[in-house]
Order: C-alpha cells, then sequence, then structure tokens
C-alpha cells in the first residue's frame, strides 16, 4: 500500500481538487483545461490563478497530503507544469469517485469535470484507474531512491528500515499507519474496487523493477526487491487492516513498529535461522 496524494506545488501554492473545487487555470476560468491549456503553451500554470483560488485548502485536502513530497532532482519548469495539469485532472477525478463510487463514474464525465475532451485526459492517463492511483506514481521509484540516497557505510536494508520507521512515525499513509478520515475513505475506494487493486499491483510491479536496478541488477537483486516490496506491502495492508476495523493510529503504532523490526529481521537472515538445516 503506497498511497499519498502529493499535490501540485509552486513556490509553496498548493492545487487541489477537491470538495467538488477545480484547479485553477491561467485562464482565469478556474478549470483544468486551462492548464492544459498553458501546459502545452509553455505558460507557468500558476501565473494567473485567483488569489481566493489559491487560499482554499480544504480538510480533504490536508488529510490526503499528510506525507511529504518524495524528494527530487530540480526539473524544469515544462515538467512541473506537467505535472500540476497530471495531479488536477487526478484530483477532480478522486473527488468524484469518493463520492459517488468508482464504478458509478464515467471517464466522460471527469472529462466533463475537468473541462477537457475524452482524448485529451486519455492522453493523459491511458485507463480509468490510472485516475485514481497517479497518486501512487511519485512513489514507485521511493525504495530505489531510498537505496540510491543511503547515507555512507548504511546497507539497502538499513536505509529501508530507517525509512519505513520515519513514515510510522509522521503517520505517512504510505505505511498505513494513517487514520485521517480521508485517507481512510480513500483506501476504502481502492481496496474495495477489485479493478482498483489490480492495477495497483501494476504499480508495485515497477517499485519492484525499480529497486532492482539500484540494487544492481540481475537475478539475486529481483529476488531481493521482490521480498522488501512484498514486505513493505504486508506492513501497511495490517496497519491499514486494524485502523480500518477501528483502531486509532496512535493504538496501532507501537504494534506497528515491532512488526516492521521483526519484518526487518526475518529479511536480514531469512525464513530459517542460519545452522538449521
Amino acid at each position: 500500500m503506497l498511497v499519498t496524494s502529493t499535490p501540485a506545488e509552486v513556490k509553496g501554492v498548493r492545487f487541489m481538487v477537491m470538495s467538488g473545487e477545480k484547479a485553477g487555470g491561467g485562464n482565469g476560468n478556474g478549470s483544468v483545461a486551462g492548464a492544459v491549456e498553458e501546459e502545452r503553451a509553455g505558460v507557468s500554470a500558476s501565473a494567473q490563478v485567483p488569489a481566493s483560488a489559491l487560499a482554499r485548502t480544504s480538510a480533504q485536502a490536508q488529510a490526503l497530503t499528510q506525507a511529504p513530497a518524495p524528494t527530487q532532482a530540480r526539473v524544469s519548469l515544462r515538467e512541473r507544469k506537467k505535472q500540476l495539469t497530471y495531479r488536477a485532472i487526478s484530483d477532480a477525478a478522486v473527488a468524484m469517485f469518493l463520492e459517488r463510487g468508482f464504478d458509478k463514474v464515467s471517464v466522460a464525465e471527469v472529462a466533463a469535470a475537468a473541462d477537457i475532451s475524452k482524448p485529451t485526459l486519455f492522453r493523459y492517463f491511458p485507463a480509468k484507474e490510472d485516475l485514481a492511483l497517479h497518486r501512487f506514481a511519485d512513489r514507485e521509484d521511493e525504495a530505489a531512491r531510498v537505496v540510491g540516497g543511503r547515507a555512507p557505510g548504511a546497507s539497502p536494508l538499513e536505509a529501508l528500515r530507517r525509512h519505513f520507521l520515519a513514515g510510522l512515525d509522521r503517520r505517512d499513509p504510505a505505511t498505513g499507519l494513517c487514520d485521517a478520515p480521508q485517507v481512510l475513505a480513500f483506501h476504502r475506494l481502492l481496496y474495495g474496487t477489485p479493478s482498483l487493486v489490480a492495477r495497483l499491483y501494476a504499480y508495485q510491479g515497477r517499485s519492484e523493477a525499480a529497486l532492482a536496478r539500484a540494487l544492481g541488477g540481475g537475478v539475486t537483486a529481483r529476488l531481493a526487491a521482490g521480498q522488501v516490496i512484498a514486505v513493505l506491502r504486508i506492513l501497511a495492508e495490517e496497519n491499514w487492516r486494524r485502523i480500518d476495523a477501528g483502531e486509532s493510529a496512535d493504538r496501532v503504532y507501537a504494534g506497528a513498529v515491532q512488526a516492521a523490526e521483526e519484518a526487518f529481521v526475518q529479511l536480514r537472515s531469512g525464513l530459517e535461522p542460519e545452522g538449521r538445516g
């Protein structure tokens, strides 16, 4: 479970589409279409957004954005504009899915709400499921980035362990240890929709491939990456299961830390202790 909703951000300004709001486009009409037009034209997507629109950050948006954006290298202005557009369209879709259910909202309705055409929408999102799962895109290579950016002398496994424990401590939704109402609503939407669950496995497969490359490639690296990604997923799912059953994140925290420590010991030592035949 790697849930996050990273807000599109330019100089600290958040662009979120929740509670029926649309992301502001520079054409002044507050539509996603404006952002699309600007992204194509090479105009900053934040240039003409009304100040009132910038000031609005709903409780839903705050809950879904508790996890900090992953550290990224400096990107071009055009790439930032593209990210703004992707996120604006995705957030518009997620708001509708949360309100009515994934299967009851058509792609045509999402396009209409975003004020863009269906062909334009499909240029950004090849499948309807990607509209809901776009927030996973920033986390696909997170484990790989943790390994690549680890401190000198730290092993890949130790870096991943510390990273997961830090996520538990800050209640990162990616760890499953987040009881913010809108995070819970999104998780219920996700795990209650078979097509979204199936699509999620494709995202996790790419996470595994990225981590295998960071570990050096080859069969051994692929085996290690598969085990790590599976452990992270199972730990997060267990945390989510307990919270969905009614426990608070604070109550689950101690058990989540213990389970994580035991899981990383098992990753380090293998399924059987040394010396056993």
